[in-house]
């Protein structure tokens, strides 16, 4: 009986930390390329190190409250409706890299 509680008591915690997150380049597509592909000036560029390590340096929560919140001329949840935390840190080291 204390196997299968223990057993069961893991597999329920892998499920919980296992999530289906969106892939980061069809978000970019759909929600972020809008904005980061260069067409705002004020929008830090997909692959620009130099605008993103400000913004890096303040920490991946931050920027995930960021994107959530809206920032300036970014949208509350950068227009991506269904992104989790998740899905936003994803999206966020795709063009910060």
């Amino acid at each position: 009986m204390k196997r299968m509680l223990v057993t069961s008591a893991m597999l329920l915690c892998l499920s919980n930390a296992v999530q289906a997150a969106q892939d980061p380049e069809a978000v970019y597509a759909k929600a972020c390329a809008a904005c980061h592909n260069g067409q705002l000036p004020m929008a830090p560029k997909r692959g620009d190190k130099a605008a993103w390590e400000p913004r890096l340096a303040k920490g991946m929560d931050a920027l995930v409250q960021s994107v959530t919140n809206g920032l300036n001329a970014m949208p509350p949840r950068g227009l991506c409706m269904d992104c989790s935390a998740e899905d936003y840190q994803a999206v966020i080291k795709v063009m910060s890299e």
